[in-house]
């Protein structure tokens, strides 16, 4: 799976892409997140407010309940403003 982090994100994981091979189990973009939590401190501030985040699955936006498989792009950024 293909990870991309958007603004503020990309500094809080300190990397802007990366490929991931999720544990079995993880099936929604929901369930991702909470995966990705765990995996370092930086992950879990950058996740901490999930409603605060947006994300993207093969370019499209995407809901936390939305289905993700290991062949998937998922992309996070922060919502977008426009002034």
């Amino acid at each position: 799976m293909r990870i991309l982090y958007f603004a503020w994100l990309r500094g809080k994981v300190g990397t802007g892409e990366e490929e991931i091979t999720p544990p079995v189990g993880i099936a929604t973009v929901g369930q991702l997140i909470d995966w990705l939590k765990t995996r370092s401190p930086g992950y879990a501030e950058a996740f901490a407010q999930p409603g605060l985040i947006r994300a993207a699955v093969n370019q499209e936006y995407a809901k936390l309940d939305q289905a993700v498989a290991a062949s998937d792009e998922v992309a996070f950024f922060p919502p977008v403003t426009g002034g």
